[in-house]
């Protein structure tokens, strides 16, 4: 069956086509033969009722310089689609919420990919929050005082911004570190948002393993080595994607965190893990399927397509 699919998505002519995940997703469904529609976040509209958007139809095609063909400028009615992609990156603000608000309107008649009452309410740091038991130590705090006490008790900390993304702001804080007071007054000074540290994993130098989640279920992983003298094992900032394999740790995790992700329409996550520790749950807008396809062959865009086309078959 042919969807109509809109795609909510940062510029499309400024992506890297051999990483981004929204890419390889349009391509995957261009293949299958859905039909394809782009705007950009800023374009999105409530009025009088409905949720309208200025975009184009698109065609895509794995090219560099030449990756797509935008139709004519056209006003169209999200609720006449079968899916809209949610796939604009962090910032985590204001302006990200609010496009998650207006989604809402249209959902879940028309499929939004993921379902944006969890996106908001489940943003990456916050969610693996109700797992304790499967992350190390963590605390979420404004306060200087409750910092200071959270790494006086844990010695080795990683300190970053709550709402922060691609490893922007991620500092390590050893036990001989004195800048803690330092950041605390550039973070404040730039942000109203609490901070998040958890305590150091010193697997992290092995990796940093990004495993998919398609509908709750793992299909596959990533390791990030960092880069020499990082912490941060980012491919934004310089992290080495290698092969990995899942370990029966990480299928625990899985099916620890499987259940919710499924129930909340979240569709598309990648997690992160260092060593045995679950470190965030990233529903937002995830990567590394491109990586992972490359590596072992595991088409993740496919399986997530027959995850969309099985729900909507089901209603």
């Amino acid at each position: 069956m042919a969807l109509k699919v809109a795609v909510q998505m940062d510029p499309i002519e400024r992506i890297n086509i051999d990483a981004d995940s929204t890419f390889r997703i349009a391509l995957e469904a261009q293949a299958r033969g859905h039909e394809l529609f782009y705007y950009t976040p800023g374009r999105l509209c409530y009025r009088e009722g409905r949720v309208t958007v200025y975009g184009w139809s698109l065609e895509v095609r794995r090219e560099k310089g030449n990756h797509f063909t935008l139709g004519t400028e056209t006003e169209v009615d999200l609720a006449d689609y079968d899916v809209v992609w949610l796939r604009q990156d962090p910032p985590f603000d204001m302006g990200y919420i609010t496009t998650t608000h207006i989604l809402d309107m249209i959902h879940p008649k028309t499929l939004v990919v993921n379902d944006p009452f969890w996106v908001r309410n489940y943003p990456e740091k916050l969610l693996v929050l109700n797992f304790p038991e499967l992350t190390p130590p963590t605390l979420i705090a404004r306060d200087l005082d409750a910092i200071r006490a959270f790494k006086a008790r844990h010695g080795d900390i990683i300190l970053k911004p709550l709402y922060g993304n691609g490893g922007a702001g991620v500092f390590r804080l050893d036990p001989n570190d004195r800048n803690l007071a330092s950041l605390h007054e550039l973070f404040i000074g730039i942000s109203r948002e609490p901070l998040i540290a958890q305590k150091y994993v010193p697997a992290v130098v092995k990796g940093d393993k990004r495993i998919i989640l398609v509908d709750g279920e793992p299909v596959g992983a990533i390791n990030r080595i960092p880069a020499e003298g990082e912490t941060r094992s980012n491919m934004h900032v310089g992290g080495r994607p290698e092969p990995v394999g899942l370990t029966e740790r990480d299928r625990e995790i899985c099916a620890a965190i499987g259940p919710t992700l499924r129930e909340k329409g979240q569709v598309f996550v990648g997690i992160d893990v260092i060593g045995d520790w679950l470190t965030e749950i990233n529903v937002t807008s995830p990567t590394g399927i491109q990586e992972l396809e490359r590596f072992d062959g595991t088409n993740a865009a496919a399986k997530i397509w027959e995850a969309i086309e099985a729900k909507l078959a089901a209603r």
